[in-house]
């Protein structure tokens, strides 16, 4: 058996009544586990090799917790404590940044992201949307759809209210981490699996979806999609749509460089270098043609916009008489033509 491990987590979820996994809480995520940490648990949940997701009783809880004292006393003590759990654990086990097999392996890469230890689209997620179930997020935690009018009978009858916040595959990050030095206006508005970065403020119509996120400090009033990385010191102005595209292990990334504007209601389908601004209203796709300004304002070139893709200092804007895109830059569209050709 080999004790090196993609990653590793001892994680408390809910089962639905017929034992499947709705969700899995890991407090402690790790990534690349030392090989003592391996050694150590591994004789204890009868692992061998693989990516398994592994359910363990409170017995073996404090088992685990006895062999990692001298190994990592952090990860002891979280054992200790989950050795006091009244629902289901699972120890989640990833030889290889694989296809997802399994809702505990979903959740733990989820977790991985929300708290900071990878970046959006740096890992596996294929298999994502088939492992995690439709599940109604309420006021008594994750409930299996089917068994939903039941639940709200059953609290109604003890005079409670079973109130449902979303029906959803993912539930919101701040009910699973809340990483260092953020601030988040509407917590509901934030999935698990996005990555919120040191210094970052997402606003009330702010939205970071899985698999995308902000590497901070900014601003997000805007819409973050999966696949797309904003850099430090960006503002997403409100109701913009940065479009990115995950479909399970898609390929496609969008990075906003450093110091990026994008203004109310504008969106981009390309990667922004540092410092660029798009104008409020404006979307801008790979295909969009796109004139290139001097510092007259003569036109120099049409371009497709994919070709101006993770240049700095660029301004997008639409003429408002005739309707077309237009670039201007820091230096001259000339200069720009040029470094564009020598790219080529």
């Amino acid at each position: 058996m080999s004790n090196s491990l993609f990653s590793l987590g001892f994680g408390v979820g809910t089962q639905n009544r017929q034992g499947a996994w709705l969700e899995v809480f890991y407090a402690q995520p790790l990534l690349n586990p030392s090989a003592e940490i391996v050694a150590a648990i591994a004789p204890i949940l009868g692992y061998s090799e693989g990516n398994q997701a592994i359910t363990f009783t409170v017995a073996q809880a404090l088992q685990l917790a006895d062999a990692l004292k001298g190994v990592d006393a952090t990860q002891a003590a979280l054992l200790s404590r989950l050795a006091e759990s009244h629902t289901p654990l699972v120890a989640t086990l990833l030889a290889e940044d694989a296809a997802l097999t399994s809702t505990p392996e979903a959740y733990l890469k989820l977790h991985l992201l929300s708290h900071r230890l990878v970046k959006p689209h740096s890992l596996s997620l294929a298999g994502v949307f088939p492992q995690l179930p439709n599940v109604a997020w309420t006021s008594q935690g994750a409930i299996d759809i089917n068994e939903l009018a039941e639940r709200q009978l059953e609290a109604r009858l003890r005079g409670e209210l079973l109130e449902v916040f979303s029906v959803d595959k993912f539930p919101k990050m701040t009910d699973y981490v809340v990483p260092s030095g953020v601030r988040i206006a509407d917590a509901a508005r934030i999935r698990l699996g996005a990555y919120v970065g040191e210094g970052t403020t997402v606003m009330h119509e702010g939205f970071v979806n899985f698999n995308a996120g902000t590497e901070g400090p900014g601003m997000i009033e805007g819409r973050v999609s999966a696949g797309v990385f904003v850099g430090k010191g960006s503002d997403l102005g409100g109701g913009c749509s940065t479009m990115g595209t995950l479909s399970g292990g898609g390929n496609i990334v969008i990075k906003v460089g450093e110091g990026c504007l994008i203004g109310a209601n504008a969106g981009i389908g390309i990667p922004l270098g540092d410092r660029n601004t798009v104008e409020s209203g404006l979307y801008v796709t790979a295909g969009t043609k796109v004139a290139l300004l001097d510092e007259s304002n003569q036109l120099v070139k049409v371009v497709k916009a994919r070709e101006l893709a993770g240049q700095p200092d660029l301004l997008f804007r639409r003429n408002s008489e005739t309707g077309a895109v237009e670039c201007k830059t820091h230096k001259s569209a000339i200069e720009l033509n040029e470094a564009l050709h020598a790219h080529n």
